[in-house]
């Protein structure tokens, strides 16, 4: 029941900040704000550390370990994805990263020996081509040009280091490293390298002090960063990382249904066709397992 509840809520959290995302556009560099963010984030959760006593004492082997995901996961990838959308649409990035539940199906193979379900890889499958079929308008008017092909490509490689931090999330877990402080400490380092890198690019170092601007940076660090990277993350320990992986199809029909509302967004019977395949491929996905795990973690995670 509790994997349901991460599930739900990582869906619904990350398919709402894209909201969020839009009130972060204009006077802040998207660089700047990533790191803003997640060093809003850092720090409140290692308030919350503080406040609960929760043990924070960690060797440099797993620090390593803690800058190796918030590199991959909290900056990194980020970074590629915020250059890739300078060159295509968000419906095609969007399309693109979706592919991160095959990846991540690949890498536990390769790095955690973790064998290949055929339901998730069916079920992956169906939701790829539901999500290109939802898509279909904004990828059948892209121009394979010298921008758009290096676009795809920082898309391809920032989904690609997203599926390395989904895996050495995994192994963080496996290895006895909590989720809290873990996210804690890899934010953190995260949001430090992102800063760097704007101050490297000459970005000016300002802040938008208007209630939208704010307020959405106060919902992406609470909610689309703690919440729902501790939500997603521990699915990844107790249900494996490709499974995981299908809230990436199932929070850009969130953000649709939310458009739908607030945008006027209008369903075609194409993009309602696609809609199917993704609901198909996620009761593909939900179906009880009848043969050996796909990542042997599924234990409770303990603070330490």
């Amino acid at each position: 029941m509790v994997n349901i509840f991460f599930y739900c809520a990582t869906v619904v959290i990350w398919g709402s900040t894209w909201i969020a995302i839009k009130l972060q556009l204009g006077t802040v560099d998207p660089m700047l704000s990533v790191g803003y963010r997640f060093s809003l984030a850092a720090v409140l959760l290692l308030i919350w550390c503080m406040l609960r006593r929760i043990p924070m004492r960690f060797s440099a082997i797993e620090h390593g370990y803690m800058l190796l995901q918030g590199t991959l996961l909290f900056s990194l990838n980020y970074l590629l994805f915020y250059l890739a959308e300078l060159q295509i649409t968000s419906g095609l990035a969007a399309v693109i990263f979706s592919t991160i539940q095959l990846m991540n199906m690949v890498n536990g193979a390769i790095f955690l020996h973790a064998p290949l379900d055929r339901k998730v890889f069916a079920g992956g499958i169906f939701g790829l081509i539901g999500i290109y079929l939802v898509f279909r308008p904004e990828i059948a008017s892209f121009s394979l040009q010298q921008h758009g092909v290096i676009g795809i490509g920082l898309c391809l490689l920032a989904t690609y280091f997203a599926s390395l931090g989904n895996i050495l999330s995994a192994r963080n877990q496996k290895n006895g490293l909590p989720i809290l402080q873990t996210n804690a400490f890899g934010m953190g380092y995260g949001a430090l390298l992102m800063l760097a890198a704007a101050w490297l690019s000459g970005k000016p170092f300002i802040f938008e002090t208007t209630p939208a601007y704010t307020l959405s940076l106060l919902y992406l660090a609470v909610f689309g960063s703690i919440v729902a990277f501790g939500c997603y993350l521990s699915l990844i320990g107790n249900i494996g990382a490709d499974r995981a992986a299908y809230a990436t199809l199932l929070f850009p029909l969130v953000a649709l249904a939310i458009s739908t509302i607030w945008e006027g967004y209008r369903w075609s019977g194409t993009a309602v066709t696609g809609m199917l395949l993704i609901l198909g491929g996620n009761f593909l996905l939900l179906q009880k397992k009848r043969n050996i795990p796909l990542l042997d973690i599924a234990r409770p995670i303990r603070y330490r």
